[in-house]
């Protein structure tokens, strides 16, 4: 019984000393292969677009908040024409910079979506996080959608919601 209880407390040291997991995910790997140099390319329309966040929400009261997993979509709605996403900035609820996810323009194909994941363990944003996306598309081209996709499952019970960007320039 000794043994069982020393090789379980090993265990329970080991493993609770590993590296945590990321709170926060975009696949710099993927994305990297697709950063570009668009100075050249004066043609394209600038916009940006601001899109509300959720990573807690109120729950009961003012005092007891729920965390919520976030994935932030950033989709090209054009079947014929790439788009260039330039930079995507995550804030707080006070306008605190929290993280910026890239800053160096990276393409998207026609139809092609790509995400951000704020896991649930990560608050930092808290009640009220945004997200700053700025954008260049050729001329004729239909506007990218941003989506936040909020969620959260504790044992048979669900929670999600979503919102959509705004055009703030």
């Amino acid at each position: 019984m000794k043994r069982f209880v020393f090789f379980l407390i090993v265990s329970v040291f080991i493993f609770g000393c590993q590296k945590g997991k990321e709170i926060s995910s975009f696949n710099s790997e993927n994305w990297s292969k697709r950063f570009i140099n668009i100075d050249a390319k004066d043609s394209l329309e600038y916009g940006k677009s601001y899109l509300s966040v959720y990573s807690q929400i109120y729950s009961v009261s003012e005092h007891k908040t729920h965390n919520l997993t976030a994935m932030i979509s950033m989709r090209n709605t054009s079947d014929l024409d790439t788009i260039y996403l330039l930079k995507s900035k995550y804030y707080d609820t006070h306008g605190k910079l929290v993280r910026t996810y890239f800053d160096t323009p990276v393409f998207l194909a026609p139809m092609e979506t790509t995400e951000i994941i704020i896991d649930e363990v990560d608050v930092e944003g808290g009640t009220g996080s945004n997200f700053i996306i700025e954008w260049k598309i050729p001329a004729n081209c239909p506007e990218p959608l941003f989506e936040g996709i909020m969620n959260s499952t504790v044992g048979q019970q669900g929670l999600s919601f979503s919102t959509q960007s705004k055009r703030i320039q």
